[in-house]
């Protein structure tokens, strides 16, 4: 696809639409508008400018004056991402939502909060904590993230096994369209089939069928106890096939599993100063359970917890103040930070596989850390399959071979995902990155059909080209 780049005269209609405060265009501060959170420099691109609107109407005009001049948009919240989906590949304008940060509206009687996709996605639960209700479907990087973002990627997170995704809580959506218009889908209806399903549609899209401009979000009653528990085990295959057997053999559907190797779990720690032990462990599942009755959370963590030990668990952690608990969750959160200090060539990735598949996918990635002589330290989302392995440069090979085996090595561990009946990616989506991969996953006829859709909303491929797939014209 050709575009048209931007002329002086382009940007004074731009600093008409939004106000000179709100154009940027000098290559200093565009810089942090050309990358999310990838390591890897190669995904990054410069925008010509970027803009901060503060309404639906300037974003409106905006994709006018776009299609008007053919420049291409890409949307952004708060660059947290990590598939390259808020990368300006084709340069143009980005589109940033940060001053769109707004809670509008708490209907505690609907159980609905609607905001602006600016809102850092922790901000909501914390407005709403004092009515006794929280929003379930916020993934892990909550106080770094923006709400419109993780629709975008359709997130998940560590409450996704009990509570599900991001898109199970989406109940409407204000949109500007690619070619400017502006939709009002859905709204505080609990059920609406008239017509397709476009709001969830819209989920998950990557920011390349529409800019969201207001969020109605479903509530949840916020449990009144919960409990952690850290369980140590010797090695990663008797966590990992741990993680079945608590919700088969177990009866119990936990709120989150979470799965950590031993490098990943003693880098954190040694990231944050922390000292908890994992003397003699290969690997740690931290398992939280929530519910209204403390007797019955605290039945519910014996029976968890005599099951790991059962099967080879070496030690069970239970946390069941707050304190405690959140020295465990700190370790997992900081896991991806930990790793970015520690070694500046990482992946940071996802995939998923069915949860029965857990230990055998983790199995087959070890054989291609020793086939490649490249460190593969996973953590993720157990309880729901979603895996986060970090490959990480080999402190004994150089920068040549490390850049020519990691694309064959990430092209490995997707295809071994496909294989198993999973996917290239959980909760991070597709954006430029994984792109190529694509087609593991994805029959001809579904590539097919979303190039259709993509080309019958955004006819002149305006917004976030290069994202998902490619189309020609």
């Amino acid at each position: 696809m050709k575009y048209n780049k931007i002329t002086p005269q382009i940007i004074d209609e731009l600093i008409e639409i939004v106000g000179e405060r709100n154009v940027i265009y000098d290559n200093e501060n565009l810089e942090q508008y050309s990358h999310d959170e990838i390591a890897e420099k190669v995904y990054a691109h410069m925008p010509e400018v970027a803009l901060k609107p503060s309404s639906e109407e300037e974003i409106s005009k905006i994709m006018k004056l776009a299609n008007k001049y053919l420049i291409p948009v890409t949307p952004r919240g708060a660059g947290s991402g990590l598939s390259g989906g808020a990368v300006p590949q084709y340069g143009g304008i980005v589109i940033s939502t940060e001053k769109m940060n707004k809670i509008l509206e708490i209907d505690k009687e609907n159980l609905m909060i609607v905001v602006e996709p600016g809102v850092v996605t922790n901000e909501i639960n914390d407005a709403v904590k004092e009515d006794g209700l929280f929003y379930a479907g916020y993934p892990m990087s909550v106080e770094s993230c923006y709400v419109g973002g993780n629709i975008a990627e359709n997130a998940g997170g560590g409450k996704a096994v009990k509570y599900g995704v991001t898109g199970r809580y989406i109940y409407g959506l204000d949109v500007v369209t690619p070619t400017g218009e502006i939709a009002h889908l859905g709204g505080k209806r609990v059920k609406d089939v008239a017509g397709y399903d476009l709001i969830h549609l819209m989920i998950g899209s990557e920011g390349t069928l529409g800019i969201f401009t207001k969020i109605y979000i479903k509530l949840m009653p916020l449990p009144k106890e919960t409990i952690d528990l850290l369980v140590l085990f010797k090695d990663i295959d008797s966590a990992i096939s741990m993680v079945p057997k608590i919700m088969t053999f177990g009866k119990v559907i936990p709120t989150s599993i979470e799965f950590m190797d031993a490098a990943s779990f003693e880098n954190s720690c040694k990231y944050l100063n922390e000292n908890i032990s994992s003397e003699g462990s290969g690997a740690m599942l931290l398992i939280e359970l929530d519910g209204n009755s403390k007797d019955e959370l605290d039945n519910e963590s014996e029976i968890i917890g005599n099951l790991c030990m059962d099967n080879g668990a070496i030690d069970v952690y239970i946390a069941d103040n707050a304190t405690t608990s959140e020295r465990m969750w700190k370790i997992r959160r900081n896991i991806t930070d930990a790793w970015k200090q520690t070694n500046p060539h990482v992946v940071l990735d996802d995939v998923v596989v069915p949860v029965s598949k857990i230990p055998e996918c983790m199995r087959k990635m070890q054989e291609l850390s020793k086939k490649y002589d490249i460190p593969i330290p996973c953590y993720g989302h157990a309880g729901d399959g979603n895996l986060h392995p970090n490959p990480h440069k080999n402190p004994n090979s150089t920068l040549d071979e490390w850049y020519e085996k990691i694309p064959r090595l990430m092209s490995d561990i997707y295809k071994l995902c496909a294989d198993l009946g999973g996917s290239v990616t959980g909760e991070h989506g597709i954006g430029n990155k994984k792109k190529p991969y694509l087609k593991f996953v994805l029959e001809p006829v579904q590539i097919e059909m979303t190039k259709r859709i993509k080309k019958a909303l955004d006819p002149n491929l305006i917004l976030n080209p290069g994202k998902i797939v490619d189309i020609c014209d």
